[in-house]
């Protein structure tokens, strides 16, 4: 009977910590759209305007080397829901939409079934196969979603033209539907889970004029890394991208450029203010956690290129900040160098609310960092590149002060592989595969790149185009058996059985 009476007193503290409103965080997750790493003031740029972030990195841990396992808006941010790699959850463009089950398991539905209000948005970027953008809103307590890519005029969001007359701009707009969504989440009685997705500082760049006058006229300090004749020692497959080969704005006009990028990060920068004084208003500040993120970076000129999605640094790395007001103040504006990624999100938000997280998924709880920033949460993590011309098509492995780059792609030049010593070459300048005095390295890295391989091989999502890339990103079977797995595609239907829409071509 006494061990009855045990089983059934352990069980239900374990409830309690499990579901009780009083003992669970409330979580509050701000993501930006398309902020490389170097786009915050607390990253040492001293250009950018962004006291909000500043102080929250002061107040929490800012991470610097968080990565964007595939550095492209869509794939990012069904990784950041589910705690997937692309090629598990199967969602990206030109390779279909997101499976239902996928969704069903995200942080945000799992988390209201566990008991939490919650709340989205702003941009969500992708579609649920075979269902209308609308299946979106019933998923949620609050839901003010938008599809595509949203506007940056308030007026032509429906979730929060509300707010246009006194907020124009959709970022401080955002803010506001933030703090009234706060009111009704006090309201519930429950902790809550709120999701911001803004546009900013995507393309167009058209920021509120309030931050524009900032930066106007002003001049600013290009990347050490910047420009072509920076980008002339890499891989030939990576000039045949769309990051090569377009947003020539930031070549072209690089001060008039980034003055408007800045401009919309310091747009979304208020919203995190007002959002902060919101907390402190409704009483919640002490039991909510704020993550900052973005779901992928940007190149802006490093190396000559624009855009996102090739694997180096500035265009695969974005700000990460966690700040949680119930650790003790000597916890407060640390630095972890662990080496983290997007897929990290959900299981971080599921360590912090104290549902169960899904079994098998990719990330890592990055909660245990925030007391022991010296930690590390895994020994190497791919990066993904499975959209595009094929020729710029990539997988990476970064582990701690080293990245290696696979370029697979042979049709008129050479199967590449790259070597970057990030401990001492963060601008990554300087390719070391061939160096004899790095053979233990790139041995070690060749080897982390084939259990990586061997997972997509073993794990690859069905009917989403990706069942050949265990050959193509192989570094030893021969081009010659891979090109006509490439001419096979484009002499097939490029739509996938699951792709019941055509995706709509990123801007």
């Amino acid at each position: 009977m006494k061990s009855i009476l045990l089983i059934v007193t352990l069980f239900s503290l374990l409830h309690r910590s499990a579901f009780s409103a009083e003992d669970r965080p409330n979580i509050i997750f701000l993501f930006s759209d398309d902020q490389t790493i170097r786009a915050a003031g607390c990253y040492g740029n001293q250009d950018i305007i962004t006291p909000h972030l500043d102080q929250l990195a002061k107040d929490g841990t800012r991470f610097a080397n968080h990565y964007n396992t595939t550095s492209i808006c869509m794939a990012s941010r069904c990784c950041v829901l589910t705690g997937l790699y692309e090629y598990r959850h199967g969602c990206n463009f030109d390779h279909g939409d997101l499976a239902r089950h996928f969704f069903e398991a995200s942080y945000p539905v799992q988390l209201r079934q566990a008991g939490y209000f919650t709340g989205f948005a702003g941009k969500i970027g992708f579609l649920l196969e075979g269902e209308p953008f609308e299946a979106f809103e019933n998923q949620f307590d609050v839901w003010a979603g938008g599809p595509g890519q949203t506007e940056y005029a308030t007026a032509k969001n429906q979730g929060i033209a509300q707010y246009a007359q006194q907020y124009p701009h959709c970022s401080r707009a955002y803010g506001a539907w933030a703090l009234d969504f706060l009111k009704s989440a006090k309201k519930s009685g429950k902790p809550f889970c709120m999701s911001i997705s803004f546009k900013a500082p995507h393309l167009p760049f058209t920021p509120d004029p309030i931050d524009m006058k900032l930066y106007e006229g002003k001049t600013f300090t290009r990347p050490a890394n910047y420009g072509v004749e920076n980008g002339k020692h890499l891989s030939p497959q990576v000039h045949t991208s769309r990051a090569a080969s377009g947003y020539r704005e930031w070549m072209n006009d690089y001060d008039g450029t980034v003055a408007k990028y800045y401009a919309l990060i310091t747009g979304v920068d208020a919203a995190l203010g007002m959002i902060r004084d919101g907390l402190v208003r409704e009483g919640l500040s002490q039991n909510t956690v704020i993550i900052f993120t973005s779901d992928n970076g940007y190149n802006s000129g490093s190396h000559g290129f624009g855009d996102k999605v090739i694997p180096y640094e500035e265009g695969s790395k974005s700000p990460l900040i966690i700040y949680d007001p119930r650790l003790p103040k000597q916890h407060a504006g640390q630095v972890s160098d662990a080496i983290i990624a997007n897929v990290d999100m959900a299981a971080t938000i599921f360590a912090l609310s104290g549902v169960p997280v899904p079994e098998g998924i990719d990330g890592k709880n990055l909660t245990p960092l925030l007391t022991k920033p010296e930690g590390q949460v895994r020994d190497h993590l791919p990066l993904f590149n499975f959209w595009g011309t094929s020729s710029a098509q990539s997988m990476a492995i970064v582990s701690p002060g080293w990245k290696y780059i696979h370029w697979y792609y042979g049709e008129g030049m050479k199967p590449t592989e790259e070597l970057f010593q990030l401990s001492t070459d963060g601008i990554e300048m300087f390719n070391t595969a061939e160096n004899t005095p790095q053979a233990d390295q790139i041995s070690t890295m060749r080897d982390f790149y084939d259990q990586e391989l061997a997972k997509i091989a073993a794990n690859v999502v069905s009917d989403h185009g990706y069942e050949n890339y265990p050959t193509l990103f192989s570094r030893t079977i021969p081009w010659g058996q891979k090109a006509p797995l490439l001419t096979a595609k484009k002499a097939a239907n490029p739509e996938n059985p699951k792709k019941k829409r055509k995706a709509k071509k990123e801007e």
